[in-house]
């Protein structure tokens, strides 16, 4: 009897398993159909799937902006791209500094973003500054600049953002004649630094009003007056503001027509240098 009794729960547990171990597998099967990827699509499904993930992972650059200017509605920004960094980018703010935003709108940073090379460190910014200038002085016509020619052929060119109140832009026009006489070619452009309106303004404005030009520029930047009026129409506003978008903050600047610029005065002979000439 003991013998029955001991069969009878020995086999009640071996069922028990069975029925158990049945179960577990038919759990595990339904977890791996319902985890098992659709991949019956057709090529039209498979599209409009890959379009519709596109569109998710775009930033929303319009609620980037809408932050910044619940942050700061004095400003003025615009996007000028994406940065190298993957998720940020490039925000100008008017008449200011250079941002990069994170696409969420909620983190930023200001200052200059540098790229590790295999040996060196460059910066992003003027990199990006660099192609800009050449690019707009390559599109960019001559005709309102104060232009000082060699007699003979350009072999270079400088293009200086200049102001009649700067020590150092009187120093620098001073050897524009040793500067043509290598051959290099001097294209003025108006930068006052004092801003608009200011005497300094007034004073180079006229320059660009006379019918001289040259002469009048000389004259302002020897400190001398000239018996001409602020014209309406000069091109100074212009050439501040555009001086401002390439980077311009104080002077001289010399821009070169490769986009490089050189800030500050540097003797002819040095700038012959960095031009490549030969000097005689």
């Amino acid at each position: 009897m003991g013998l029955t009794t001991k069969s009878g729960l020995l086999l009640f547990i071996l069922v028990l398993c069975c029925f158990f171990g049945a179960a577990k597998f038919a759990v595990k099967d339904e977890a791996v159909e319902v985890t098992q990827p659709e991949t019956n699509f057709s090529d039209a499904e498979k599209v409009a799937v890959k379009d519709q993930a596109d569109e998710v992972s775009q930033p929303e650059t319009n609620n980037m902006l809408t932050n910044l200017l619940t942050a700061r509605p004095d400003l003025e920004f615009s996007i000028v791209g994406m940065s190298p960094v993957s998720g940020v980018y490039e925000v100008q703010v008017k008449n200011g500094p250079l941002l990069y935003v994170h696409e969420s709108g909620e983190y930023l940073f200001q200052g200059d973003l540098l790229q590790i090379k295999a040996n060196e460190i460059i910066s992003t910014m003027e990199v990006r500054q660099t192609n800009k200038r050449r690019e707009n002085f390559a599109a960019r016509s001559t005709e309102d600049m104060i232009i000082f020619k060699p007699e003979g052929e350009s072999k270079a060119i400088m293009n200086v953002f200049t102001d009649v109140d700067c020590g150092y832009c009187r120093k620098f026009h001073q050897e524009v004649p040793e500067l043509n006489a290598m051959g290099i070619e001097v294209r003025y452009l108006a930068f006052p630094r004092a801003g608009i309106p200011s005497s300094s303004y007034n004073k180079i404005a006229k320059a660009w009003c006379a019918e001289d030009q040259q002469d009048a520029l000389t004259k302002v930047k020897s400190g001398r007056a000239v018996d001409v009026e602020v014209c309406e129409d000069n091109p100074v506003a212009e050439q501040y503001a555009f001086g401002t978008q390439l980077g311009v903050t104080g002077t001289p600047a010399i821009i070169l027509m490769d986009g490089t610029l050189i800030p500050g005065y540097q003797p002819a002979k040095k700038f012959a240098e960095v031009l490549g000439l030969t000097i005689n």
